[in-house]
């Protein structure tokens, strides 16, 4: 799943996809691609902070790139789509998959 133009149509059909595939509350995992620089990978860690998420990184074979999965227990698909908006917005850059 990526967004490459934010648009309202992908977090419409985001919205539904997530509605009938799990129960809410659930556990949801958030996958993002940042450039490596940790102005951007402490970002997303604060969009993230204080809610109880479990976060990994990987930076890639060749240190360009690092990926940040997010694993954490969200109320409904709108608190999973408000946190897709808020990375894409003040992270440059980001990909979300």
């Amino acid at each position: 799943m990526s967004n490459p133009d934010g648009s309202e149509e992908f977090y419409k059909k985001l919205k539904k996809q997530l509605a009938e595939t799990a129960l809410w509350p659930s556990a949801y995992l958030y996958k993002f691609i940042v450039p490596t620089e940790a102005e951007k990978i402490n970002k997303i860690e604060g969009i993230f902070d204080n809610m109880g998420a479990v976060i990994n990184k990987k930076v890639s074979k060749n240190g360009k790139y690092t990926s940040v999965s997010i694993n954490l227990r969200m109320k409904n698909p709108d608190h999973v789509i408000a946190k897709y908006q808020e990375v894409a917005k003040n992270v440059e850059g980001v990909i979300s998959l």
